[in-house]
């Protein structure tokens, strides 16, 4: 039986830096809160490509994809400054974080650019593809994991004008990029959309605080917790960030048709496979965050992988709340976030075997 409050916290470093933060409003429109979110996450990442000296040492291409409703959707590819398209790199395939509701294609710059920066670093280049999927409230289900399907068999066609190697692809994302990245991977293995089973099969995947079940279909069932009261939906109820109450407003302005909501419903459910699901997937590294309600349903994914053969690598930010990264140098755990993701690239492509499920403690 299970019990993970040990990872709550809050953490010294984040109730240090939280009273510093001014009061979010709370009488906003999801429409203002989008605009003003948006902005923010923009300004920040043109601030971080600046002040960390990421303009100099990543060259960016923009690109269009034409998805399967006949919307254009925006993508941008990132490599190593001075390396040419000719020099086939491996790729990683990066989904944003935002409950579905937020996040642009220049909100991700910076992020984007530090992976290329650190792997280019290390000598092991990259290239990473950022797709700006369309949102709700405007777009329903299943548009986002629509278009990030059409966007990955869009790169296999395009594998060669990028740069990339078609056989190393990692994916992954952060929250509700993590869900489309982990829905994405089980549904090539699933075999259930022709023109994503031909392409060549994802060499990895790498979940940051994903999302990986909708609200009515929570996967940590309480017969695997020592006790209900230790779930992370109670423990983190009123967690900053991502409280229940934000949690229930994302999953309503998803508007998942009833029928297609239930926990057979794997594509918008991942973290609801059986063991016969799993088996074959590629290797999945997983980043969580202790302070957040998603924490448990992370954990659990990682456990059922690693108990049915796959390669896991799961790793918990102690008493830090969901998408802590975004206050950068202020918390520290945030340059171990960003190795966590270039780490986990590698990791993938070096093929490495099964073995028990272990959750790896960054202590911060």
């Amino acid at each position: 039986m299970a019990d993970f409050s040990e990872y709550t916290g809050p953490s010294a470093e984040w109730l240090a830096l939280e009273a510093t933060l001014p009061a979010m409003p709370t009488d906003l429109s999801v429409a203002q809160m989008k605009e003003m979110l948006n902005k923010s996450r923009e300004e920040s990442a043109a601030q971080d490509m600046i002040d960390q000296g990421l303009s100099s040492v990543v060259q960016m291409h923009d690109h269009t994809i034409t998805a399967r409703d006949g919307a254009v959707l925006e993508a941008r590819t990132y490599r190593p400054a001075g390396v040419p398209i000719s020099e086939h790199l491996p790729v990683f395939f990066y989904g944003h974080g935002g409950g579905f509701v937020f996040g642009t294609l220049a909100s991700e710059d910076a992020t984007c650019s530090r992976i290329v920066s650190s792997r280019a670093k290390n000598n092991t280049p990259v290239v990473v593809f950022n797709l700006n999927y369309r949102h709700t409230p405007e777009h329903k289900y299943p548009v986002a994991w629509n278009d990030f399907e059409d966007a990955f068999v869009w790169l296999h066609e395009h594998i060669a004008e990028i740069g990339g190697i078609s056989d190393q692809v990692v994916v992954g994302g952060t929250s509700a990029g993590g869900c489309l990245s982990a829905s994405l991977t089980l549904m090539q293995l699933r075999g259930e959309n022709e023109r994503l089973a031909a392409c060549p099969k994802i060499a990895g995947q790498i979940l940051m605080i994903p999302v990986l079940v909708q609200w009515d279909h929570y996967a940590p069932r309480q017969e695997l917790l020592k006790s209900p009261e230790l779930s992370s939906y109670v423990q983190c109820a009123q967690a900053p960030v991502l409280p229940l109450e934000r949690m229930r407003l994302f999953d309503s302005l998803l508007d998942v048709p009833k029928a297609e909501k239930g926990t057979g419903d794997l594509r918008i459910n991942p973290g609801n496979v059986t063991a016969e699901d799993v088996k074959n997937l590629p290797p999945t590294t997983l980043g969580i965050a202790g302070n957040d309600p998603l924490r448990d349903e992370g954990l659990f994914y990682g456990k059922h992988l690693a108990e049915n053969g796959v390669p896991t690598n799961v790793h918990v930010f102690p008493g830090v709340p969901h998408s802590f990264r975004r206050w950068g140098e202020k918390l520290p755990g945030s340059k171990r976030w960003d190795q966590l993701m270039s780490e986990g690239i590698s990791w993938a492509l070096s093929k490495p075997t099964a073995g028990p499920f272990e959750i790896h403690s960054e202590d911060i």
